[in-house]
């Protein structure tokens, strides 16, 4: 390994948490029926009622033994564990559920950076208890989550997010792990190279072949070596498997887009079924911008077929939108060009994007500008 010709920076006086829900979905359905935590719980619907279709959201501990994992079809999980319970996800619940899990974190840090529904860092390094322990909080967290809404969660510990977030995988479910300064590029060393956030599954075969397996293989390559071989990620890389990673947690993130998709059980045949989806995802849509204050110039179709062939159109705007009636009548442009009506539709899905913040009306301008497919 060659010589550094400078120092790297890192940031060690941070203290920041990273909580993951425990199997999130399942563990709400157990919670409130408790006869379903004896079983393996797959949340998804049943491949007898899809015809196969369908995939696994999460399922709990008892299915994962079974090798059920989400992002599974739904008809692998089954052939793999016959007897497991299938349910369909009840998110309007989930999203109630997780909102006051947010209302926890909040009564310790106003600085919170969810991740998803079930998963947010908090940064703790002032924190609204006064406590200098960022372990203290965190256990105070499950704690609070445990007794007021009898879930569970892992909590992950350290001075950065890329670290937090590793060690609140280390140990699940119920886990607390926590990453000293002095012992992070230990941690790292003997961690699969699958572990790192951002080596993919199409990265680990190319990290393989150039014999980088664990944490300490990765830590041996030079800097210029890994930049080469995977650009940007590489530089990144190169930082994190030493510890460093200067990412603040960011309570507010800029919406890039907004959309909405469906996946239908039964498939689409016609146009006019169709354009009435497509309707109803465009309403969606124009009410979602609205509650945000947000329009755009950039409405973009989704379509997948029955034979799972996705395609995506887009159409660019003269001027920004938040208009049910206009994005509709885009959506069904689109649609029309791109008609797979004959190869049955499964999922529909609407998108505006490019957006800005709603402060004025634009003068009306002719509709649309360009057409570009993806």
């Amino acid at each position: 390994m060659s010589e550094l010709s400078f120092p790297l920076k890192n940031d060690l006086s941070r203290k920041i948490i990273h909580i993951d829900m425990d199997a999130f979905f399942a563990s709400v359905e157990e919670r409130d029926a408790p006869s379903l935590a004896k079983s393996p719980l797959v949340i998804a619907r049943h491949p007898k009622d899809t015809g196969g279709r369908g995939v696994v959201t999460t399922a709990n501990y008892l299915a994962r033994q079974y090798g059920i994992h989400s992002a599974m079809s739904a008809q692998k999980a089954y052939e793999l564990c016959p007897q497991a319970v299938f349910l369909p996800g009840n998110y309007e619940k989930y999203r109630a559920v997780s909102k006051q899990v947010r209302e926890i974190f909040q009564r310790y840090t106003d600085l919170v950076e969810p991740m998803s529904i079930d998963e947010a860092y908090l940064d703790v390094t002032e924190n609204k208890i006064q406590a200098k322990s960022a372990i203290k909080v965190a256990k105070c967290i499950q704690y609070d989550i445990w007794h007021e809404l009898q879930l569970t969660c892992s909590a992950g510990v350290s001075y950065n997010k890329f670290l937090a977030k590793l060690a609140s995988d280390y140990q699940k479910p119920r886990g607390l792990t926590v990453v000293m300064p002095e012992d992070a590029v230990a941690f790292l060393k003997k961690l699969p190279i699958e572990k790192f956030h951002g080596v993919g599954k199409k990265t680990v075969p190319k990290m393989h072949e150039l014999g980088i397996h664990t944490g300490a293989d990765l830590y041996e390559k030079d800097e210029f070596f890994l930049i080469q071989q995977f650009g940007k990620m590489g530089y990144s890389l190169f930082r994190k498997v030493r510890g460093i990673h200067l990412s603040p947690v960011v309570t507010t993130r800029e919406r890039k887009s907004v959309g909405k998709e469906r996946t239908y059980g039964t498939l689409l045949t016609t146009e006019e079924s169709c354009l009435t989806q497509l309707r109803q995802l465009s309403e969606e849509v124009a009410d979602l911008l609205k509650k945000l204050e947000r329009h755009g110039n950039i409405v973009v179709l989704k379509m997948r077929t029955a034979d799972f062939v996705t395609k995506t159109k887009r159409m660019t705007l003269n001027r920004a939108t938040h208009r049910k009636e206009e994005i509709f009548s885009v959506a069904s442009v689109l649609f029309e060009e791109e008609n797979q009506v004959d190869r049955g539709i499964r999922l529909l899905g609407v998108t505006v994007t490019g957006l800005n913040p709603l402060t004025y009306e634009n003068i009306e301008l002719p509709l649309w500008q360009t057409n570009v497919s993806d």
